[in-house]
Parts: C-alpha cells; structure tokens; sequence
C-alpha cells in the first residue's frame, strides 16, 4: 500500500524540514511515501481560504485513495489503535492511504465531506507545521508495532 502525505504550504522552520526528512526515511523502509505540499492562501476570508486550499489538496490526491483527515475534532486513538488501522487499511486492499493537514484555517466542509476517516493527534491544538513532523513520526512507529519491532515499548 502506498502512503501519501499531503499538506497546505511551506514547511517555513528548517528543524521541522529535518523531521520530516528523517521520518519520512524511515517510512520509506516499509512503504512507498509521497509527500505533496498545496499552495497555502493568503488575504482571503478564512472560509475563501480553506475552499481554495481543499481545491488544491483535491488535485493532489488520487481517485483510489482513502482520504485520511488530521483535524482536532476528529477520533482520538492510541499508537497501537493506529497501527492496526493501517494495518486494516492493507489488509483490504486499498490501493492508497493518504493523510491530508489543512492550512491554519482548516479544512473547507467540501474537503471534509470527501474523508473516510478523521482523526486526532491530540485535543491539544498543534500548528500544522509541527502537525507534519508528529503524524509521520506515528506513521514510522505504527510501522514498527505491525512488524513486532521493539521501537514503541
């Protein structure tokens, strides 16, 4: 299964990009990880801006991907509750797993109504920077719990 990560703008912080670059390499280990960036907007209504940013993230994911959005309101779940949601995900066959995080506005009702599945890292409010960086670091460690490997202990 092939795992695609996409988000809204820039990563502006250059120990954000190692994070992303480190995590994304450990990944790559288990599984094909494209990482694809939306063009952030700017001067808009913050409503003009998530329907302008869904517009973009749309144009990024492919048709036989199984939309997964990052949103605090979304599921909470534990590490291994994760791992055996991807796990899931492989085991029936889906082509495509694809993790998306919004702009700092969110995601538009269209984008969201688009989603299989929405899910939270934590009742916390993270910015999406930093938001990148943890969601690949889970995706890495629910790599290691599905393959018995002694990283989450």
């Amino acid at each position: 299964m092939k795992l695609r990560v996409l988000w809204v703008g820039k990563t502006q912080e250059e120990w954000v990009r190692r994070g992303i670059d480190e995590y994304a390499g450990r990944i790559r280990r288990y599984a094909p990880l494209e990482i694809a960036e939306a063009r952030d907007e700017k001067g808009a209504a913050a409503e003009a801006m998530r329907a302008r940013e869904g517009d973009r993230l749309e144009k990024l994911l492919p048709r036989n991907a199984r939309l997964v959005l990052l949103d605090e309101r979304g599921d909470e779940m534990t590490s291994p509750q994760f791992a055996a949601f991807i796990a899931r995900q492989r085991d029936t066959a889906v082509p495509e797993l694809a993790f998306a995080i919004g702009g700092a506005y969110g995601f538009a009702d269209s984008f969201r109504a688009r989603a299989d599945k929405t899910i939270a890292l934590s009742r916390m409010t993270l910015t999406h920077q930093m938001v990148r960086v943890v969601l690949l670091e889970q995706i890495y460690r629910a790599h290691t719990i599905i393959n018995g490997e002694p990283y989450h202990h």
